[in-house]
């Protein structure tokens, strides 16, 4: 384990040798240590059963909630929004375009110096329509300072989302964190397999592409968890596993719902190195009660629980949930309130802010310090940077496969020989 300080001289050159080229353009006199998801990755690695906090950045007091708790206790930390969070069609505010903006700005002003890396979630690819348009799309969020991504094409049938992955990798600066998946994240339904997973990543390989995490459908959903089927830890150790000659890490998705023992099983069993946070940090910042899992707690009636001066005022509250109700929303579908109340959100009174931010660190620290096992990895992580003088880390493994045998005609006779059911049809978009 390395040294729990890192010295102003070396994180002076982290901050010159860390920072990628569009973060260095964007932001030429930030103190903001943002670098590569393959960093904070990494650094989990170093220390050994660790795992990430990837929080969904939804609202602002989310982010600065995390970026704090992270601060506290020492260790990197991933910002991410999805697609459907954050994307053209977008429920929230914050997005692909003005996250790392705002990261960078909330960085300085609260004198942030640990890692943090800006991860574009499920961009997701469902169509040829969609294939097209991502070749646009994701270099504007480069451009923009994101500094990691995750592939989305699972929707797909496996030779699909293999040929998607490689035919929008091009566009993925090759110093950026990678995250691929198969298997849609839709519950205990339509599991991935063994088989699924190597198929992506050997034809992956054959093309000279090395992502750093994997993420399975392995029994979880996005919000609000409905039942306790929740993570299947032996199914993943098992891919994990199976996979490990191409050294790539797991990510964990829909972590609510799952109680703190079953995120430790995961650490304990698993190669993950990140897992997404997000439903539950949402509530926590409007001070809606949640359990252990995470997961918000309904009264008798099945309404959400607010917490009397905990998060946004009660008034505020009860404008929400008229809105909501008025919608005819059911409460999945609550975080649609994102973005007509974000500037309301931020209008509230300092002491009512504060108390939010305040609430969302307290989440945060636990996950990380007693259940995710990230402290003190910052160091780690600028150690990661100062070995290799640069922002960009490079793959974890060479190319295993042979690329002859895994040509478009190829990829489409193997994967038909997969078999295996995806599960019902349906959105399953976080």
């Amino acid at each position: 384990m390395a040294k729990k300080k890192v010295s102003k001289a070396d994180f002076k050159k982290a901050l010159e040798q860390g920072r990628p080229p569009n973060i260095r353009r964007l932001f030429p006199n930030s103190r903001a240590l943002i670098v590569s998801g393959k960093v904070v990755d990494r650094a989990m690695i170093a220390k050994g059963r660790a795992i990430a906090m990837a929080a969904n950045g939804r609202n602002q007091f989310v982010i600065r909630g995390v970026l704090q708790a992270a601060q506290r206790a020492n260790t990197p930390v991933i910002i991410e929004i999805a697609k459907s969070e954050g994307g053209a069609k977008a429920y929230c505010a914050v997005n692909y375009w003005n996250m790392a903006m705002l990261v960078d700005t909330i960085c300085n002003e609260l004198g942030i110096t640990i890692p943090v890396a800006i991860h574009a979630d499920h961009y997701g690819i469902k169509n040829a329509r969609d294939l097209a348009a991502a070749k646009i799309e994701i270099p504007t969020f480069f451009e923009a300072g994101m500094t990691s991504i995750a592939i989305d094409a699972s929707h797909l049938p496996d030779d699909q989302n293999l040929l998607a992955n490689i035919s929008i990798n091009p566009y993925i600066p090759k110093w950026a964190g990678l995250e691929t998946e198969v298997g849609e994240i839709k519950g205990d339904e339509g599991l991935s397999t063994v088989e699924e997973a190597l198929f992506l990543i050997r034809g992956l390989n054959a093309h000279d592409i090395f992502p750093d995490w994997i993420a399975l459908n392995n029994g979880t959903t996005h919000g609000i968890e409905e039942k306790d089927s929740g993570i299947q830890v032996q199914l993943t150790e098992g891919i994990h596993t199976a996979l490990e000659k191409y050294k790539i890490s797991g990510a964990q998705h829909g972590t609510s719902g799952n109680s703190s023992e079953r995120l430790r099983q995961i650490l304990a069993k698993t190669h993950t190195t990140k897992a997404n946070v997000a439903t539950a940090l949402q509530m926590i910042s409007w001070g809606v009660q949640v359990n252990d899992y995470g997961n918000a707690i309904l009264d008798a009636e099945g309404n959400f629980n607010k917490v009397k001066e905990e998060g946004i005022s009660e008034e505020l509250w009860t404008e929400m949930v008229a809105y909501a109700q008025s919608k005819n929303w059911k409460k999945g579908d609550y975080k649609n309130l994102n973005l007509p109340f974000e500037n309301k959100l931020l209008a509230q009174p300092k002491e009512i802010r504060d108390r939010i931010v305040k609430q969302v660190e307290a989440f945060a620290y636990k996950m990380m310090t007693e259940v995710f096992n990230s402290k003190d990895t910052a160091p780690l992580a600028i150690e990661a940077i100062l070995k290799t003088g640069s922002y960009d880390l490079g793959p974890k493994v060479g190319r295993i496969e042979n690329p002859d045998d895994w040509t478009e005609d190829k990829i489409s006779e193997k994967a038909s020989s997969l078999g295996g059911s995806k599960g019902p049809a349906g959105k399953f978009d976080d």
